[in-house]
């Protein structure tokens, strides 16, 4: 994915590699570049399952979706949304327990060459820390209640 980010000018946010699809918020240098991507992305991988499991025919049973993010505000939600997808889809309890997604990068500043911080990141903080502080606020989930442990006939 990196290769062909570079090679169509498009700057990786965010991203979850799923076993049956992909979330990437991109920002495409020119106007073509993240259909031109996900063309590269999608016959690359084509041609792998067709080596390596004799399978042929198209990736997905649909063509990709995008969707532009014109309210800078959301962007950042949709960040959350992408590497929070492993979590939705029950892989796992954490984000930062699923490795295929840029939640390493963006919450614990794991380096990771295929994520490009957008602007809106980084205006979360001055320093480093400070917005990786503030992205991981954005995951916190209340805590659930805990089970009652009282056995029958104990007060309380």
């Amino acid at each position: 994915m990196g290769v062909y980010a570079a090679r169509f000018e498009c700057a990786v946010h965010a991203y979850a590699l799923m076993s049956n699809h992909v979330h990437l918020l991109v920002t495409p240098a020119r106007e073509e570049g993240a259909s031109q991507l996900m063309r590269a992305l999608g016959g690359r991988y084509a041609r792998y399952l067709a080596e390596a499991r004799g399978r042929a025919g198209p990736v997905w049973e649909d063509p990709f979706d995008a969707s532009p993010v014109y309210v800078p505000r959301y962007l950042l939600s949709c960040m959350c949304y992408i590497e929070d997808n492993p979590v939705r889809a029950g892989l796992v309890a954490d984000p930062g327990a699923y490795r295929w997604s840029s939640f390493g990068a963006n919450a614990w500043g794991r380096d990771d060459p295929l994520v490009t911080p957008h602007p809106l990141y980084y205006a979360l903080g001055r320093s480093p820390e400070w917005r990786r502080a503030r992205y991981r606020a954005m995951f916190w989930r209340p805590p659930t209640a805990p089970e009652r442990t009282h056995q029958a006939g104990e007060a309380g």
